[in-house]
């Protein structure tokens, strides 16, 4: 069923695993340094900061190990019984040191510390509809019900876990704004931005970066036309701002099926797509999953 959204106001790698060294049960390690630049043919790249993703190895298990954040938050695990990596997002409030995921296991658990190096992103100032800044009574209660849903979307973690994780960029065009940007709208600042806005013209068919189950479509006060996919394991993706949906919740794609359009609803300055990954439930940069 098609959704309009018109307003008048408004590949391929096995994952880069290989044998790794046997840990001892509930060892503490030191922190993991940040790596020193993308290891080829490995997706999502590494990049331990703010915003980024760390890989963690885990060392064999006949069983795919089941890992938490430090906030008791499931993590992506992928690989096979010779050697596991943990995927974990980082979130972009982070502060640079030391954090730390919890691995499960008969008896205990152990602790895999990593490190956070300092980034500072750039800024950006926007201008855009006053209504969109200062908000109504109204429409901060609607974005409120938005916020809340989609906190209930983001909490998906399904199996099974993707069987790779290089991804195609969704739609062709000029990068207008990049993740992480500290946003100013109309000289307030707002949270930084939490994806990568891909410039192109309204009705630009929009395809899956991977395969995915279609979770949530909707008309949201900020992003507008919306659709999110679950890849599985805690790895979602978001595209806003759209002109037309194509697709509804439960919906399978594959990896290239077009299922909505770019278009310019929602707050924008102009048609483009904002298309966002999340690991953990964490907005992290999807220039490290892009496969070329």
């Amino acid at each position: 069923m098609t959704q309009d959204f018109r307003f008048p106001n408004r590949r391929r790698t096995l994952l880069g695993l290989c044998a790794l060294p046997l840990f001892t049960p509930f060892a503490t390690h030191a922190a993991r340094p940040v790596s020193a630049g993308p290891e080829p043919g490995v997706w999502p790249h590494a990049s331990q900061v703010r915003g980024g993703v760390a890989r963690l190895p885990l060392g064999p298990a006949n069983q795919r190990p089941r890992v938490t954040t430090e906030a008791g938050l499931p993590v992506l695990v992928v690989g096979d019984a010779i050697a596991w990596t943990a995927i974990v997002g980082i979130p972009l409030a982070a502060q640079p040191g030391e954090a730390h995921v919890r691995v499960g296991e008969a008896g205990g658990s152990r602790r895999i510390p990593y490190a956070i190096a300092p980034k500072r992103y750039a800024e950006q100032r926007l201008t855009v509809a006053p209504k969109t800044v200062d908000l109504s009574a109204a429409d901060q209660a609607r974005y409120e019900r938005e916020r809340d849903h989609q906190a209930g979307v983001m909490a998906t973690f399904s199996e099974p876990m993707p069987a790779e994780l290089a991804m195609a960029v969704p739609v062709p065009g000029r990068r207008s704004s990049s993740f992480g940007l500290r946003r100013v709208f109309n000289g307030q600042a707002r949270n930084p931005h939490s994806g990568m806005d891909i410039a192109a013209g309204t009705g630009t068919p929009v395809r899956a970066p991977l395969p995915g189950r279609v979770i949530d479509t909707g008309d949201y006060f900020f992003n507008g036309g919306t659709v999110w996919l679950d890849h599985g394991g805690g790895l979602l993706s978001m595209y806003c701002h759209l002109s037309r949906i194509d697709a509804k919740v439960g919906d399978r794609l594959a990896t290239g099926d077009a299922f909505c359009a770019v278009g310019a609803t929602g707050r924008v300055t102009g048609p483009h797509l904002h298309w966002g990954v999340m690991l953990n439930r964490t907005m992290v940069d999807p220039a490290l999953f892009i496969e070329a």
